[in-house]
This record gives C-alpha cells, sequence and structure tokens, in this order.
C-alpha cells in the first residue's frame, strides 16, 4: 500500500493535475424568467447551454433538458463541474428555444446568454443577470444560477415511482400525470430536485426511474422535508394540479430491499370541500437504491493501474524524415513536436503504471521487409512484445525505426483503438478495478477512415478505456473536434451513441508556446472523471479499500 501512495504523491506533486488544492464539485441550478419569443404567438420552448471557455475558445460542457411552452422555465437537470479556487473559470449561459421536431441547434433560435466566472457564482451562491442578445437586453428577461457544494458525500440514489387511480383532470381523455420533488430548504424556500417526465393518457403512471445526488436530493439530512407534487400536464404550459403529499429522505429509505413505500396525494381544496373526500390518488415508490461514489484517488490507491499504450502516425503528409521540415525530422538538440506530446503526457501517466513497460505501435507506414501498409505495428518490430521500457525506451524505439520505414497512407486509426479495445475487453472480464487503458494517438492530419473510427470508438466507450488524440502541425482538424463529444454526441455510422465520452482531442500548436504541464494537463483533464464513469457505471467498487478512502468521511 505505502507503495501505490508514493506513486500517487510523485505524480500529484509532477502536476497537481488530479487533486489541485481546492477541487470542489459544484452543482448549478438554473431558471429564467420572461422569455420573449421571436414568434409572438407562441411561446418558447427552452433549453439551457452550459459553455466554459478553455484556451480563448468555448466548448459545451452540458445542456438542460427542453420545456415545452413557457417563458418562466425553472430546469430539472443540474449542471455538475469542478471548482478550481486558483483558476478564473469563465461560463457562458445560452437559452435557445429548440423546435420539437429538432433537438440539435440548427433551427434552433438563440434568446439570449449570461457570461460570468464560476467564482462568482460560488461566492454569491445565487447569481440573476440579464440576458442579453447581440450586445443589447433580450426584453426583459432574466437568468437565475444557483450554486451548490458537493460537501465530501457524492452518494446518489435511484428513486423508482409510480401511481394509481389518479385524478383524472382532462374531459375528453384521462390524465397527463408528472411528478415534481422539491427540497424545502432552512429559509423554507423550495427548490426543484427533480421533474419526471410525463406519462400520456394514463391515470396509473410508472415512471422512470431516475438518479439524484444525495446532496442535491436532501443536502444531506436524511430528515430534510421533501414535498412532492403531481401534476396533469398541459401543451400550452398550463398544467392542472393534482394533488401533492411530504416526506423525507429517510422515509423513501423505506423502499430498499424490495419493500415498497405509499403515500396519498392529497388536494388540499378537495379535501377542504368535499365531506368524504379520501383522496386525488396514490404514489408508490418501488424502489430506492443507493450508491456509493467512489473518487479517481480511490481506485489508484485501491491498486487501479493505468495501461498507457501510444500510437504514432507515419503518414506521408508528415514530410519526408531527412528533411527538417518534416515533422518527423529528428533536430540534434530540438525534440519534434511528436516527441515533445509523447514526452508531456506520458511522463504523467507512467506514475499510474507500476511496470512501466508501454507498447507503441505505428501506422500508415510500409514496414520492412515486405513493405506492405499496416496500421498497428509495433514501433520495435517486435509483434509478440511491442512495449519499450519506459517513456524514454518509446522515444529511442521511435527515433530508431524512423529511418527504416516508408511514409505512406491512408490515415487510419480504428485498427489501433480495436487493438487497444481488445485489451480493455480482457480486462472486464476480471470485473474488478484492476487495469485502465489510455491510448494517446499522435496524428498530423485528417484521419480518412471516419465511419470506422467513430464505430470503434462507440465500441470502446463501454470498455474501461479512453483515447488521447493529439493533432501535430497545421492541417486543419475540424473533423477531429466531432470525435470529441464535448458539443453534441458521437455517434456511430448506424447511429447507436457513445455510453460515455471517451475521446479528447487537443491540437498540438494551441500549446507551442507552453510549458509540458499546460499540455499534460488540458489532455489528461477529463481522464479522472473518465475511469470513475466507467467503474461506478459497472458498479465495480475499489479493489482494496485504501487508507485515503477509510479517512474520508462517510455518511452513514
Amino acid at each position: 500500500m505505502k507503495k501505490m501512495s508514493n506513486i500517487y504523491e510523485s505524480a500529484a506533486n509532477t502536476l497537481g493535475i488530479f487533486n489541485s488544492p481546492c477541487l470542489t464539485k459544484v452543482e448549478l441550478r438554473v431558471a429564467c424568467k420572461g422569455i420573449s419569443d421571436r414568434d409572438a404567438l407562441s411561446k418558447p420552448d427552452p433549453c439551457v447551454i452550459l459553455k466554459m471557455q478553455s484556451h480563448g475558445q468555448w466548448f459545451e460542457v452540458d445542456r438542460t433538458e427542453v420545456i415545452r411552452t413557457c417563458i418562466n422555465p425553472v430546469f430539472s437537470k443540474l449542471f455538475t463541474v469542478d471548482f478550481y479556487f486558483e483558476e478564473v473559470q469563465r461560463l457562458r449561459f445560452e437559452v435557445h428555444d429548440i423546435s420539437s421536431n429538432h433537438n440539435g441547434l440548427k433551427e434552433a433560435d438563440f434568446l439570449g446568454g449570461m457570461e460570468c466566472t464560476l467564482g462568482q457564482i460560488v461566492s454569491q451562491r445565487k447569481l440573476s443577470k440579464s440576458l442579453l442578445k447581440h450586445g443589447n437586453t433580450a426584453g426583459k428577461s432574466s437568468i437565475t444560477v444557483i450554486a451548490e457544494e458537493l460537501s465530501g458525500n457524492d452518494d446518489y440514489v435511484e428513486l423508482s415511482f409510480s401511481a394509481r387511480k389518479l385524478d383524472d383532470k382532462d374531459f375528453f381523455s384521462k390524465s397527463d400525470p408528472f411528478l415534481e420533488i422539491f427540497r424545502v430548504n432552512d429559509d423554507a424556500t423550495q427548490q426543484l430536485v427533480h421533474r419526471t417526465e410525463v406519462v400520456m393518457n394514463n391515470l396509473n403512471p410508472a415512471w422512470k426511474t431516475f438518479k439524484v445526488s444525495v446532496n442535491s436530493l436532501c443536502s444531506g439530512d436524511q430528515d430534510r422535508r421533501l414535498k412532492c407534487i403531481v401534476w396533469d400536464w398541459d401543451s400550452n404550459g398550463k398544467h392542472d394540479f393534482i394533488g401533492e403529499f411530504s416526506s423525507t429522505f429517510k422515509e423513501m429509505r423505506g423502499a430498499m430491499e424490495g419493500r415498497q413505500v405509499q403515500w396519498e396525494c392529497i388536494n388540499p381544496k378537495y379535501k377542504a370541500k368535499k365531506k368524504n373526500y379520501k383522496n386525488s390518488g396514490i404514489v408508490i415508490l418501488n424502489q430506492c437504491k443507493i450508491h456509493k461514489m467512489h473518487s479517481f484517488l480511490d481506485y489508484i490507491m485501491g491498486g487501479c493501474q493505468i495501461q498507457f499504450t501510444v500510437a504514432i502516425d507515419f503518414t506521408a503528409s508528415n514530410g519526408d524524415p531527412r528533411n527538417s521540415c518534416s515533422l518527423h525530422y529528428i533536430h540534434p538538440y530540438q525534440p519534434n513536436e511528436y516527441l515533445k506530446a509523447l514526452v508531456a503526457v506520458g511522463e504523467i501517466c507512467q506514475d499510474y503504471d507500476s511496470d512501466k513497460m508501454f507498447p507503441a505501435f505505428g501506422f500508415g507506414a510500409r514496414i520492412p521487409p515486405e513493405y506492405k501498409v499496416s496500421h498497428d505495428f509495433a514501433i520495435n518490430f517486435n509483434e509478440d512484445n511491442p512495449e519499450c521500457a519506459g517513456i524514454q525506451g518509446v522515444v529511442e524505439a521511435y527515433q530508431s525505426c524512423l529511418p527504416k520505414l516508408q511514409l505512406y497512407g491512408p490515415t487510419n486509426i480504428a485498427p489501433i483503438i480495436q487493438k487497444v479495445a481488445k485489451s480493455a475487453s480482457e480486462e472486464t472480464n476480471t470485473k474488478e478495478a484492476s487495469q485502465y487503458f489510455i491510448l494517446l494517438i499522435l496524428t498530423d492530419g485528417v484521419i480518412t477512415d471516419m465511419a470506422d473510427t467513430r464505430e470503434a470508438i462507440v465500441h470502446a466507450s463501454h470498455l474501461p478505456m479512453s483515447v488521447i488524440i493529439v493533432g501535430v502541425g497545421n492541417a486543419d482538424f475540424s473533423d477531429m473536434q466531432m470525435l470529441d463529444g464535448d458539443d453534441g454526441i458521437l455517434r456511430s455510422p448506424k447511429g447507436e451513441p457513445v455510453l460515455r465520452d471517451i475521446v479528447q482531442f487537443v491540437p498540438f500548436r494551441n500549446f507551442k508556446h507552453a510549458s509540458p504541464a499546460a499540455l499534460a494537463k488540458s489532455v489528461l483533464a477529463e481522464v479522472p472523471n473518465q475511469v470513475v464513469d466507467y467503474y461506478n457505471g459497472k458498479g465495480i467498487k475499489p479493489k482494496c479499500v485504501s487508507e485515503y478512502e477509510s479517512s474520508r468521511t462517510l455518511a452513514p
């Protein structure tokens, strides 16, 4: 155990990447008021998109659900972001009107935006600002963002509700019920925690199971009052009240191990007026599951190894390595971009790998002895054992293989992703958190097998692996951004979405004049969350509880 923590400490000191001194997770909730629409006859269908600024560019982080026909939306979905005390984190909230037949942003109308820093929201707890459109205020519309720190306990709970014999509010059909759950705060204000989907035309609905953090549900206080309201959805946005009930998380925990908890849904007006009024239906909690959330450090210190693999682009577009203009030119004193990127990222990853042996592959070259094109050859030319000793070993293998290759093409990266995915899928049979695979692909150009690559990434998103692509040189990398699912969801050619976002793409030119640590930080920033998402999503616990984890305060 001692050895693992030493490895961890040395890595943490190298970059301070995985445990920034003041890293906290913050939940942001969003509501808008007075949104005006381009079309005066109809109300907008608003959705809020959260963007973050990185190196001068805005990237989409997440988006809320779309609320139909509503000018004062309170969104149920919350944004979870990492807060770094020592960094200025610029945020942009954009409100878009998303037409019902199209969920993308192509046809969406921009209704207004608001920019601020995460520090401003965190320090004020609640930030309200006017929405701006092309620099001017967008009517009287405003947006409010509320921040809450996820304190220590980031466990989450899975709840599954249904109802029976709800009151019928519609003349020509049955009610279209949905359920809202509010947390009652210490100052008696109510905070929306979750809004279910609408079940159409059904007085006995079963709503979809949903997950919510314990922090969000009850601020870690099991006895805090929760107010639950059942509504009958109406397309004009004026929903009819069916009934309400109160509960606590403590009471909801009664629905564990196959038991149910039930509440009478009461309409206070009917209760006051009607003598023989019983209720407006029964709401049932069919299951309550609590999921323990483990952190990246829990897995690393529990013995999970990061298996680091490198793949290098040897296509002809790099230029003849003997020519000083080539991206593969070996200068006696100055490492080329391939080497700089390899060393910057590799040096961090090697701290998390106990044997320090790294498989290294090349693609897009004709290789000896037959000089056939290969898209996944070992750069030490030992197909049975493509591993190199340490990052230095990879650097040496790279330099010695260059004169023996014929740079060729095309730029196909699917074969190498499939090769690492094969190792990762063998790892899934162990059903434990022992090896997580990171594939670093260094390439100078736009890939030619985009369809196969998308297919390979969607497949790999189900496995313990992440893919980091560093674009070297000055090519147009706009196609590559599509693989990094930050601005929308990557899908395979057949339309299957990625299970989780596992690709991080970074153009090296953005870091040409920055330190190697800046490149590594940008490239590896998403890895800890990707590791945690994979294992937590599969319900796989760290192999052995580390001293680190047992020292964390655990809620009862």
